[in-house]
């Protein structure tokens, strides 16, 4: 039997301190996918949202927010959205955030599915899969992030030149991805299936996630998929 996430206290109050953070909420980060992908729209103002317009990055799965705050204190001049579809998950990077004082972190309470109703089209410079969940059973790979019907949603929102970079530590989900990626127009840059071979790239964030298997002495596996607007 699953275990379900205990709520935690005061969440509501806490979420709603966090407001001017959150872009987009569902309800309990749940849209109906189908009629949302399809139909609705409430296309997010990034010039408004961040008061500028420099690029924009997202995160898709941001968990705890650790990665996204890290790259969003080393490039304060690129706005980062953080999405993840966990209420309960997402209020502990919102309300750290929140405490650090950035102005280039915004996020999305809502599922992948749903980027098309909150996110304008060629608007995105940079895609950050981290550690996605590989969903190995063959009838989920359509729910894998990086399965086709994912990216052709992504190649709308990207800008020409924009990049997918993916990191995972499960070989069978970088295979699959490779051959999405390619299958879907993707130019491939960067690949790598140990990462950490000859120690941390000084240039790489280490996730929390990512840590933990690199320990082990297992391998990591990065990618960066370019989108050449064709």
């Amino acid at each position: 039997m699953s275990m379900r996430m205990r709520r935690k206290r005061n969440f509501e109050e806490r979420m709603t301190a966090c407001d001017d953070l959150l872009l987009a909420r569902g309800a309990n980060g749940i849209l109906n996918m189908k009629e949302a992908a399809e139909s609705y729209r409430a296309l997010v103002d990034f010039e408004k949202a961040f008061g500028n317009s420099n690029p924009i990055a997202l995160e898709i799965g941001c968990g705890k927010g650790g990665f996204v705050i890290a790259l969003a204190k080393q490039n304060p001049s690129i706005n980062y959205l953080a999405l993840e579809k966990m209420s309960n998950v997402i209020l502990t990077p919102l309300e750290a955030v929140k405490e650090e004082g950035l102005k280039n972190v915004k996020f999305l309470n809502v599922r992948a599915e749903c980027l098309p109703c909150y996110i304008p089209e060629n608007s995105l410079d940079y895609i950050y899969l981290n550690f996605s969940t590989p969903l190995p059973k063959l009838g989920y790979a359509t729910q894998r992030l990086t399965h086709r019907n994912f990216l052709e949603k992504y190649k709308k929102l990207l800008k020409k030149g924009g990049k997918i970079i993916q990191k995972t530590d499960d070989r069978d989900f970088f295979d699959f991805s490779i051959e999405e990626y390619t299958a879907c127009g993707f130019r491939l840059e960067n690949l790598s299936y140990n990462l950490h071979e000859n120690g941390n790239p000084e240039w790489n964030i280490v996730t929390e996630y990512e840590q933990k298997w690199v320990e082990r002495g297992l391998p990591i596996h990065r990618v960066e998929a370019i989108f050449d607007g064709e």
